[in-house]
């Protein structure tokens, strides 16, 4: 019979492979359509981040979506090409620049944001309204609870 330690370990991990699996099918819903629409997958994060949450640290763009400043500079410098967004010094403090859609990228955004909500909310349809927000509240206290723990050494 196992210890009790040892079946919340075992919870642990099963929860983390299902957690693991379910954000995997999910997401698929969201890089397929972000594909379709002729982005690239962090692209369109991106451009959903800014549309959703307007102007932002270029900083934490890369930190919502957990990505390394590299690629976001990257990523950022060919939408700003392709004229989709720009950049906007903080006028508070020189070393933050925001990022911003320009008109171009809220008129496309405008275009493609409705199907992908069709995308997410079909992706999410296996859960009623109720079951969603009870999901939200967990994996916030989740998130929150893992975030205040250092990460155990590695042996």
């Amino acid at each position: 019979m196992l210890k009790t330690e040892e079946r919340g370990t075992d919870l642990s991990l099963h929860l983390y492979r299902v957690f693991a699996k379910s954000f995997k099918s999910v997401n698929e819903h969201a890089v397929t359509g972000s594909k379709i629409q002729g982005f690239n997958p962090t692209a369109f994060a991106v451009m959903e981040v800014l549309y959703y949450k307007g102007p932002q640290p270029i900083q934490q763009i890369g930190a919502k979506l957990l990505l390394q400043s590299g690629n976001v500079t990257y990523v950022i410098d060919k939408l700003e090409t392709a004229g989709l967004l720009h950049r906007q010094p903080c006028p508070r403090d020189r070393r933050v620049i925001y990022a911003e859609l320009t008109e171009k990228g809220k008129e496309l955004m405008d275009q493609l944001y409705p199907e992908f909500s069709n995308r997410m909310d079909h992706a999410l349809s296996g859960l009623n309204d109720s079951e969603k927000q009870l999901m939200i509240d967990l994996l916030k206290k989740m998130g929150r609870e893992a975030e205040k723990l250092a990460p155990l050494p590695r042996k």
